[in-house]
């Protein structure tokens, strides 16, 4: 069976010592391959405030397009600022996934807001950028994709893809805020919308993969591959209990289609899981899969969701 080759850690943010606003964290990355370079975007945190509150901010490291692991470039700042007081991404702009349209370079990202009932909720906007990818300015100071009657909050997980003269957008929506142990804590299913021009969206309205390990499995990250002839899906999954170490923890899920609407999961036929030790030993989530000069790869995040950072796997075999 064909699987992934771990190639090791790329990104550790914690070896970054002069930006105040990257002190922990680099989640969610995603690819965007340019001359020379392929250009990983992640979402990172300063320290916490004197009340204990994250933000959130996006930003991105840039990679020698022949050797992975050689650093070329780290963003100066920051590609989005925090949005405005009483905006949907006031507190923060995670995660985010990039795609080239012409001579622009749009960012769909998850912007969150904070709540007194549960931590926090989040809606889906779009960022555009002309300089390349380094800065981007919202399309404005709302989200593209917010709440609705059937998806009522964590509007998050947004991974753009281009199929054809389609645009997809394959997101997660929030499902219930279940109380653990006093805390609540979310439960969130993948779902997608269509587009024609990858701003005016139509959702499909309904869960794309089934739960595996439980009724109330929360899934998150969902990334579209197209190669042999299917479309192939790798997403995250955890337990909705004790999810925080590395018996429920998260681990990276698989699914195949022929039409993108229908869908087959196999986590068996995943092809990578946590190592015995290390960066990675707990739970590995959030994966990325991306070609480079025939090469395909997935990036993917280690233990405490990519609070050491991100690293890469190799394909190895075709994907029937």
């Amino acid at each position: 069976m064909s699987q992934w080759r771990k190639l090791g850690r790329v990104f550790d943010p914690g070896t970054v010592g002069d930006r105040p606003w990257l002190k922990a964290f680099a989640q969610a990355p995603a690819a965007l391959i340019r001359d020379g370079i392929v250009r990983m975007y992640f979402s990172c945190r300063p320290e916490p405030d004197a009340d204990g509150q994250y933000v959130s901010y996006s930003a991105f490291v840039d990679l020698d397009r022949r050797d992975l692991f050689k650093v070329r470039a780290l963003a100066e700042e920051p590609i989005l600022p925090l949005g405005q007081p009483g905006t949907f991404d006031e507190f923060g702009v995670y995660p985010v996934s990039v795609i080239s349209t012409g001579a622009e370079v749009r960012a769909y990202y998850a912007g969150w807001t904070r709540c007194r009932s549960v931590p926090f909720n989040t809606a889906i906007g779009c960022a555009v950028s002309r300089d390349g990818g380094s800065r981007f300015e919202r399309l404005g100071p709302g989200p593209i994709i917010a709440y609705s009657p059937d998806e009522p909050f964590v509007m998050s997980g947004p991974k753009v893809r281009r199929f054809g003269a389609t645009w997809y957008l394959f997101y997660i929506a929030g499902r219930v805020w279940k109380s653990v142990e006093g805390r609540p804590e979310p439960v969130y299913r993948i779902r997608m919308a269509t587009s024609a021009d990858g701003l005016s969206w139509t959702k499909v309205g309904r869960d794309l993969i089934p739960p595996r390990i439980e009724a109330d499995e929360a899934q998150a990250s969902p990334d579209v591959f197209e190669a042999d002839g299917r479309f192939h899906m790798h997403f995250c999954y955890r337990h909705s209990e004790g999810f925080r170490g590395r018996e429920r923890g998260y681990r990276i899920g698989y699914a195949w289609s022929t039409d993108l609407l229908h869908w087959t999961r196999d986590d068996e036929r995943c092809g990578i899981d946590v190592s015995e030790e290390g960066w990675d030993s707990e739970m590995i989530s959030y994966p990325h899969v991306f070609a480079v000069d025939g090469q395909v790869y997935l990036a993917y995040l280690g233990n405490g969701v990519g609070r050491a950072g991100f690293g890469l796997a190799a394909r190895e075999g075709g994907f029937d």
